[in-house]
This record gives C-alpha cells, structure tokens and sequence, in this order.
C-alpha cells in the first residue's frame, strides 16, 4: 500500500512513535481513529466506519466527539487497551497535534468503579527464579499506587517462601496494571500466575526505570531525601526499584497525578493477616466462587453511602491488621455508634451527600477537575462542621476515638477553603470550564465589568424584535443566532417584501427570509468579542482556582480518609446491631473460643443454628472436659466428622471468618468470642480443576496443602476441608494421616480439619492437641435428621447415601447402594449384577488388596457370607487357627488404623511361613 501522507499519515506517525495500542487523535471538534485503530475501536464501542483517502489510498475512519471521549477512552481501557491520545493546539502557523497523555488500566482517572484501582511493579533481586516450585530465595519488592486518590503502598519480602508471598499480596491489592521488573518478564510461571489470580493487564516498561540508582533517586526526588530512611526502606533495594518504576510510569503516561501521590507508606509482613488468593476465594470475601458479589462477606455487611467509605471496608476484608492497639480503637468506634442509634442516622445522612475527596484531589492535580468537581470538593468540606456537631453533641462519640479522628484534621483550612469555593462559583456549573457561566458576581471585578458587558449586549438583542416591530410594522418578526448566519433577523415570507431598506437579505427558506442590519452585525461583533473575552477570562480564572486546589490535595485526601474509615465504621456498626454481633476480645495469645457462633452470610438466608468453638487456651465447662484426660488448654486440632451436608464446611468456614472479622476490627456473629490474634489464615475448601494450566482437581489439592504446610506458622489458623480424597483410598487416608500429624507435631498452627476417614479420629487418643468434633445427627427407623448441632467426639458415619436419596438418585440405585453397604458392613460377599452372564458373579472387598475380588466357584459364598471352600474344610492346622483366634477377639473399631494394618501384615508372614 501507499505510503499514507495528509492527516492519516500525521496519525499513524504518532501511533508509531507511541507504544499505545490505539490512538485517538483530535481533528477539530472530533476525536478520530484511522486504519486498524478504526477497525477495533468500531468493533469494540459499535461506532460507525467511513473511510478516510490518501495518497490515492482508502482508510477505515471512526471517530468520537470531543466532548464524548472519556467515556469511549474508558470502555477501551477497562477492555485492556492502552490508548494515547493526541491533541491538537494553535501554532503561528496554524495547528499542530502531540500526543499528551497515554491513558492506561492502572492510570485511568475517569473511573467509575467504587474500588481502588491499582498500579503495581513488581521486582525480583536475586534468588533463583528458574526453578519456582522450589521457592526462589532472594528479596522482591512490590509498590503499589492508586493514582486515583494518591495512595501510595511499598513493600520488600525476603526469604525463601518471598516468591509465594509477593503473589499473594498482588492478589490482595488486585491491581489493574502490572508492570513487571526487567528478572521477572521472563518468568513464565510466576507472569501465568498472576495471570490466573488476577485480571491485571501486564506492561512492560523501560528497564532503565527499574535501575537501583536512577529509581532511588528518583524516590528522594518526589517524597523528599529523608523519606526513605524515616518509612524505614533505605536498604530495600527491591522495593526502591519498584517504587522508582511507579512513579516514572505515572509521569510518561502524561496522566498528571503525581502531585497526588504524597505519602511513601511501607508495611512489612508483620502488619497484616497472610491471606493467599485461595483463602480469599475460599472465604469468599469480595466475589462469591461463581464470581459474582451477591452472597460475598462484602456485600452482606456493606452498609456504606459513600464511594471512598465502600472501598475502605473491601480494603479492611482484603488486608486484616494484626495490630491490636489499632484493631481496639476501631472496635471502641462501632461500640460508641451501636449505642448511640439516633447519632449514627444522622451521620449517615450526612456522609451520604460526601463525594469522593481522594479522587477528587487526584483530578484537581491533573488537571481534569470540571467546576462541578470544585463544588462537590466545596459541600463535602462543608459537611466536616455537621459532622463534628453530630459528634461532639453526643457523649459516647464525644468520648470515643471518632472524636479524635476528627480532630487530626486542619479544619479550619478546610471551612476556608469550601468558603472560598463557594465564593466563586454558582451553584450549579455547566459541565465544561470553556463556556463561561462559572463564577458567582463580585469574585472578579474585571470578570464582573466584561459580564455586564455582555449582558447589556445580550439585552440589546433580545429587545430587538420588539424594536423592530413597532418601527417597521411587521408582525412575524423574530431575532436568532446559529454557527451559520451568526445573528439575524427573521420575516414571514408574507411580509417579507415590507422590511425597511436597511435590511439586507442573506438567505431565503421556504417560508421565511432572513436579513441582518450594520446596527445588528456591529452588535453582533460585540457580543462575540464580549463571549470570548468572557470565556478566556473564566478559563484563566478557573485554572488558576483549580491550581489553588490542587496544591491543598493533601488536605483534601486526609478529609477524604476520615470520611471514609468514618462510613465504613458505621456500616459495620449497623451490621452489628442489626444482627446482634457482639464485640470480640482480642489478645496476643493462641485461644480461639465462640460462644453460639454464626456464620455472617449464611445466617441471612436460613434459620441457623448457633455452635460454640473452643480451641487452645479457651476453656471448656468441666463436664465437657476429655475422658482421656488432655486439658483443653491443648485443644488445637479439631478433626470434624459428620454426615455430608450436615454443615461442617460452614462450621470451619464460620471460625476463619469469625477470626478475621475480629482483626478487622468488626463486631463478630457470636453470643461471646474471644480470638486470639492470628499471622494468617490458610484454607483449602472444594475440588476445583483447573485443567487448562495441566492440573487435575487432585493437584490443585495437594499444591493448596503444599502451601499451607510450608506458610503456616504457630500463629496461623488453618482450615482443611478434605484432604486426599481426589486418589485411591489408601493413597488418600495415608496423606491426610501425615498431613495432620505435620501439623501438630512440626506447624503447631490452630486447625479445623474436616474429613470422612473416620479412622482419623483415633489419632486424638495419640496426639496431645487433637480433638474430636462431629455434626450430630438423628436417624430413625431409616429417616435421617441434620441437627446441625456440633458436638465433642467423633462419628462413624457419613450418610452419603442418605445425601445421594435427597439428590434425586434414582430409587434403584439408592437401594441398591444401601444393600452394597450392608454387606460390606458385614465383610459378607456382593453380587455383581448385570455381568452379562445367567448368574449372579459374587465378589469380596480383599483387605490386603484395598478393593473387590472375584469369588471363585470353588469359593462360593454361603448364606453367611463364607465360602463354599471354607465350610467343607473340616479342620485347620494350629498356626492358621491361632491367627483366627485373634482375629476373632480383635475389636476393630478400637483399634488405631496403622496398628491394625500392623496386626495384618504379621499374620500374613505367619500364613506365608506355613
């Protein structure tokens, strides 16, 4: 194809100089996209192509008005494009366009999601990456920026589980954009693993903003030179580097929000709660595991009304604190809002007319603030006196730490600037800043002359017709204004040959004519003169208003923060009071005891029935204390039993959700709690295949235990539902064995494992911190009843086949699985229907075997359940009968499961030795 010159070839220049994936580039009052940018973008937002020539060649076109882009640039980006945007401005010569701005998934300001939404680089210094199931060793750092409202999160994580643990903090942040350090682009499994967890796009930015000496400087540059030694980084290589690239990116892509981003925070591991993308989805706490939102912990206590205040809380779920000072003092806000119901209401009306401060800020830093912006920055500052009335005029607020939340701020620069916006602006703005129509009278006096002005000027027009009317006797006499003719004069076609001579015509229509008069055009002239002075003028002054604004962001941000925590304290309150939570005691030791504890999203929709849960340090009634004599001072593995769909998934889940609730800082769904502090909470819930990555439901398994046995510590809580049941029953029984007895003996960590190898439940009488727990059940005369009710000891029995009936199993199958059971029950011989043959085939499960074999004819099963051979044999030697013998008086069910294999295995030397 030819080579495209004219305005095409002025685009597809700027394209290539662009490492965007699509351009929108300004050609007067439009927006357009020419050739394969056309082509998608048309594809995409379902816009109309044309096609644009050049050079003798044709090219898709499709475009946008000027006004219309944001929300087209947004549906763009929120589908993982990255689209620059070129601008066009005057020149001596007379135009020209430059790309200004480069508008991506993690720099969007225009966003009209309620969550934050992150910007992350990633680095890894060190280690080995090439082998990651070993779990590289080494130092990555993780920065994290929400240009949106300036938040600005840097971390470094060492060791040999760093790899793992930098994952699971993407996750947590779920950022919108990556940009991968120059070590880690290369690292297919850890870039496919971010990709799984998360629906970050990936970018690849210049090497030289990871750089350790250009990203260190360019940090102390942007927070100050003290900032990194005061934060506590100074020797975080790898957070340094990833903090550099952030900020660099931010500046190249043109958004302008760096001036927002004013506070460096670091964290280190030991600030909040290890929760790993499995717990996350497992616990279901901001998207259910179908992946919507209706039936996530979020939804169901998300009582907020403002957008920051909403996205607080997700963050509160998202990263639960371990410090308990600070913990306390959110705990102390709910107690004073439950109490004080009548405050409370008001504060919520009041916080309902908040907007979003922190964005706001972010706007007004890069430029992209509308004067409707600036009112809404003006009444949320005002509302800051109604709040502190509604909490200073009530005792338990008064006295709680809201009040001393409040008093952090600078309030009165606050009121001065919300009364110095009020000030300047009419109350209800246009939507554009280049119009005019902005500012009150009397906030300019050059502004007031050139308003009057014109006002004047518009007057003059609008008494014209009336005017004209009476000197030239016409009654169809009217006086309008378009982009075509300017201002004009409009007759009835009747009357139109009766206009005075100084009428000049200047177009004619079907049934009318229009005319102009010097008196009009000089008018005209005027007003025109009198709007463009008007609209600069405004324009400067807004500018200038919104630059005054923008150096106070961090006032608005800190306004903004308190407004939030203040929302979200008071959406947990109402949870709270409206289904009676109570408040947790939190300690540093290792007890977690509930008293009728509930789960929080399931108690919305069923009659629930409470359950207590003790465990370590917590103290059980004397009577409930074990027979085989352990304190409950040890209780800290609890193996669960129970019938399936009994609730014993809902009853673990309840005391992680419970636990981390608490290191929220929230009320809890129990009569009485008290939960010692926890460093993470660690599940594995559900089969879940994820053969498209290769693995199998059995493999996601054992890597989701493969975690937790090398994650957890003495401080985690961690929550097995099932453990091998996805391999052969032998293979399965063996790993959950050591898999439990890993956990007491070396993790320590406080566990709920929920399982139906019953022969499990014996380790409790040789485990010192193991326990027995079932959810008890009633069955009579066949019928079975689901108590819900959680109860100290084990079970037998598990009811699948009563679960299968209430599935809607056909009948036959149901029935016949009964008899099967039986039988096996009674170690009697099956009978293998349908085998094809006139007679039953007959078969034994074969212990030694671990499944069924077939009976021969010479061992024909008798009515007993022995074998044909076996009954006519009259008599055996010694040895054999003293292996009967013992087998007679052994009592199975009391004997421990590696014993009793134990006991098998000799009396087989001894028959082979026969």
């Amino acid at each position: 194809m030819t080579e495209a010159t004219g305005i095409v070839g002025e685009f597809l220049s700027l394209k290539a100089d662009s490492d965007a994936d699509l351009l929108a580039m300004q050609c007067g009052d439009f927006y357009e996209f020419f050739d394969e940018d056309a082509e998608i973008v048309a594809d995409e937002l379902d816009l109309k192509v044309s096609q644009k020539s050049s050079h003798g060649a044709s090219y898709p076109m499709a475009g946008v008005p000027v006004d219309d882009l944001t929300p087209y640039v947004s549906a763009l980006v929120e589908r993982g494009y990255r689209v620059a945007v070129a601008d066009q401005h005057e020149t001596a010569d007379g135009h020209a366009r430059e790309i200004t701005r480069v508008v991506t998934p993690g720099t969007h300001l225009e966003t009209t999601d309620d969550a934050a939404q992150y910007l992350a680089a990633v680095v890894g210094a060190g280690g080995d990456s090439s082998d990651p199931a070993e779990g590289a060793d080494g130092s990555y750092g993780l920065a994290v920026a929400d240009v949106t409202t300036g938040q600005f999160h840097v971390t470094q994580l060492d060791g040999p589980d760093a790899r793992t643990r930098i994952q699971t903090e993407l996750y947590k942040f779920d950022p919108a954009e990556v940009l991968p350090g120059p070590d880690l682009r290369g690292d297919d499994d850890f870039l496919d693993r971010l990709r799984e967890r998360t629906d970050a796009a990936l970018t690849v930015h210049t090497e030289e903003s990871f750089a350790p000496g250009r990203a260190r400087h360019r940090v102390r540059d942007h927070f100050g030179p003290e900032t990194v030694d005061s934060v506590g980084i100074a020797d975080d290589d790898a957070a340094i580097c990833a903090a550099g690239a952030v900020l660099s990116y931010v500046e190249d892509t043109g958004v302008g929000t760096l001036a927002s981003i004013t506070r460096l925070q670091s964290y280190g591991a030991t600030d909040h709660v290890n929760l790993d993308a499995t717990t996350q989805r497992n616990l279901e706490l901001t998207e259910t595991m179908q992946g919507g939102t209706d039936g996530s912990l979020f939804e169901t206590i998300d009582h907020t009304t403002t957008a920051a205040g909403a996205r607080l809380l997700r963050e509160w779920l998202q990263r639960p604190r371990r410090d308990r000072g600070e913990l306390q003092r959110r705990q102390s806000c709910i107690a004073a809002l439950t109490e004080a119901a009548m405050a409370r209401e008001r504060l919520c009306e009041t916080l309902s007319d908040a907007y979003d401060l922190e964005r706001l800020a972010s706007k007004a830093v890069s430029d992209s603030a509308d004067a409707r912006d600036l009112r809404a920055v003006a009444g949320t500052l005002s509302l800051l006196e109604t709040v502190e009335a509604i909490v200073d005029d009530d005792d338990r607020l008064a006295d709680s730490p809201l009040a001393d939340a409040l008093d952090r701020l600078d309030r009165e620069a606050a009121a001065d600037l919300a009364a110095e916006l009020d000030a300047a602006l009419v109350d209800d703005p246009p939507g554009t800043v280049r119009q005019g129509g902005l500012f009150c009278r009397g906030y300019d006096e050059e502004l007031d002359g050139v308003i009057e002005r014109h006002e004047d000027a518009l007057e003059w027009l609008e008494t014209l017709p009336d005017r004209e009317k009476e000197r030239a006797g016409i009654t169809h006499l009217s006086v309008d204004r378009n982009k075509t003719d300017g201002y004009y004069i409009q007759v009835g076609k009747s009357e139109a040959d009766e206009v005075p001579e100084s009428y000049e015509g200047i177009k004619e229509l079907k049934n009318s004519k229009r005319f102009t008069t010097d008196d009009l055009q000089q008018k005209e002239r005027e007003v025109f003169r009198l709007e463009e002075q008007r609209h600069e003028l405004e324009y400067e002054l807004f500018g200038d208003l919104r630059e005054r604004v923008a150096q106070r962001a961090t006032l608005l941000q800190d306004v903004g923060r308190v407004l939030a925590e203040l929302d979200a304290l008071a959406s947990l309150a109402i949870h709270a009071v409206r289904n009676d939570w109570t408040r947790p005691e939190l300690t540093d030791g290792r007890e977690l005891d509930v008293e009728a504890g509930r789960h929080p999203v399931v108690e919305q929709t069923t009659e629930f029935v409470p359950n207590d849960l003790r465990m370590d340090g917590a103290t059980s009634p004397p009577d409930q204390e074990r027979a085989s004599g352990h304190a409950d001072a040890d209780r800290q593995f609890l193996i669960v039993t129970g019938p399936n769909m009994s609730g014993k998934s809902t009853y673990m889940r309840q005391a992680a959700l419970i636990t981390l609730l608490a290191q929220v800082g929230s009320f809890v769904p129990a009569r009485a709690a008290t939960v010692g502090l926890v460093d993470g909470i660690y599940t594995r819930v559900g089969a879940l295949d994820e053969l498209a990555q290769g693995r199998s439901t059995f493999m996601v398994e054992m890597q989701e235990l493969s975690n937790i046995l090398h994650s957890a510590t003495d401080d985690s809580l961690v929550i097995l539902d099932e453990v091998g049941r996805g391999t052969a029953t032998y293979d399965g029984i063996s790993i959950a064995w050591a898999a439990t007895e890993y956990l007491h003996n070396e993790v320590r960590a406080k566990t709920l494992f929920a399982t139906h190898y019953h022969e499990l439940t014996s380790l409790a009488d040789h485990l010192d911190r193991v326990h027995n727990v079932h959810v008890a059940a009633d069955e009579s005369d066949g019928d079975v009843t689901f108590l819900r009710t959680v109860r100290d000891g084990p079970t037998d029995r598990s009811y699948g086949i009563h679960v299968a009936d209430l599935a809607g199993v056909p009948e036959p199958v149901v029935d016949r699985s009964r008899t099967v059971l039986d039988r096996l029950r009674e170690e009697k011989a099956i009978e293998a229907k349908g085998s094809g043959s006139s007679e039953p085939v007959q078969t034994v499960f074969d212990v030694n075997a671990g499944g069924f074999k077939r009976v021969d004819e010479s061992e024909t099963a008798t009515a007993d359940g022995g074998t044909a051979a076996e009954a006519s044999d009259g008599g055996l030697d010694p040895e054999t009968e003293a292996v009967v013998e013992e087998l007679s008086e052994l009592d199975v069910n009391e004997t421990p499961p590696v014993e009793l294999l134990a006991t098998v295995q000799q009396w087989q030397e001894q028959l082979d030795d026969d």
